[in-house]
């Protein structure tokens, strides 16, 4: 397995993570940069800070982004029966240089293996269309657990490890 940083996210890295979010290959599976923006500034401004997030680096190169958080701390219904202190997971392979490479796949199994030390479970809810990245998930070492409904209504398939 590659070795991968996981750099708290800074202000500094905005302009990167709006063109990440701009790229083809996200397609629409996050919402458009500014939006999106708006939502990690506001978690950034909160105390305690709900979500860690990270900028995922390979040789020192930023190329992702990814976020956990309490899978009960926000109104999430696919994770209500999930053990308590479950960390949800979600991230975007942002740097179009990197796709295809297993580079998702692996620092996604390196971050959950990190996360598994302190948490008994780890849980991602990709859109059932969203075949690539369950794909990933799965090379990464999660597994399908349920098909529910979202907490904005629309289908998700909820994948945790173990």
């Amino acid at each position: 397995m590659a070795d991968y940083t996981f750099r708290p996210l800074e202000r500094a890295d905005y302009p990167m993570v709006r063109r990440w979010l701009a790229e083809p290959h996200i397609g629409g599976w996050w919402g458009d940069g500014e939006t999106e923006l708006r939502l990690i500034d506001a978690d950034m401004a909160t105390a305690p800070v709900p979500t860690d997030m990270r900028i995922v680096e390979y040789r020192g190169q930023p190329f992702a982004y990814v976020q956990d958080y309490d899978a009960h701390h926000f109104d999430m219904p696919q994770y209500k029966d999930l053990p308590p202190k479950t960390r949800a997971m979600d991230t975007f392979l942002g740097d179009p240089a990197f796709l295809g490479q297993g580079h998702a796949s692996g620092y996604l199994a390196q971050r959950i293996s990190e996360l598994r030390r302190h948490y008994p479970m780890v849980a991602v809810d990709p859109d059932p269309a969203n075949l690539r990245a369950i794909r990933t998930y799965s090379r990464a070492g999660l597994r399908h657990r349920w098909t529910t409904t979202g907490e904005d209504g629309d289908p998700v398939n909820v994948m945790t490890h173990p």
